[in-house]
């Protein structure tokens, strides 16, 4: 549990430069035998780019760093559940375990809003990891978009 309150304090990191960048605030880090070979945050607005994910970015990075496109011994650290584009390309690039922060019950692929892993015919399941660091995950979330409807009152 030590080591995945770390990683995800990497992610929280993350997700605080996405905050930065006026993005939604959302951090990703891919760890291989217990290094940190990625890590990403949300891009989608600054680079007009709906794949702009923070884990879509980190997967893509982790491709290249380890030279494979199958992620078998790694895992993905993210504070917000997935949504479903980014729990479809965890499983296929087989990832073996997705840990992250808050649910998204809106949006959430691993069981708050849908749950993709209960499809009879994928190929590979992560093991899931739910709720690390959920309090300061959350509260990013809803800082971002509390100020975001402050600002759009004021319009």
């Amino acid at each position: 549990m030590k080591r995945q309150i770390e990683y995800m304090k990497i992610a929280l990191e993350e997700a605080q430069l996405a905050a930065l960048e006026d993005e939604v605030p959302v951090g990703c880090v891919i760890v291989c035998d217990n290094q940190i070979i990625a890590r990403a945050h949300n891009q989608r607005d600054k680079t007009n780019n709906p794949l702009g994910h923070a884990e879509m970015l980190a997967i893509k990075k982790a491709s290249e760093v380890i030279g494979d496109w199958q992620l078998v011994n790694c895992e993905l650290y993210v504070t917000v559940e997935p949504c479903i584009m980014c729990g479809g390309a965890i499983i296929q690039s087989r990832i073996s375990k997705v840990v992250y922060g808050t649910p998204d019950i809106k949006g959430g692929a691993f069981g708050s809003s849908i749950d993709i892993l209960t499809a009879t015919n994928i190929n590979h399941r992560p093991k899931i990891i739910k709720g690390v660091l959920e309090q300061e995950c959350s509260q990013i979330i809803k800082d971002y978009f509390k100020e975001k409807r402050n600002i759009n009152l004021k319009k």
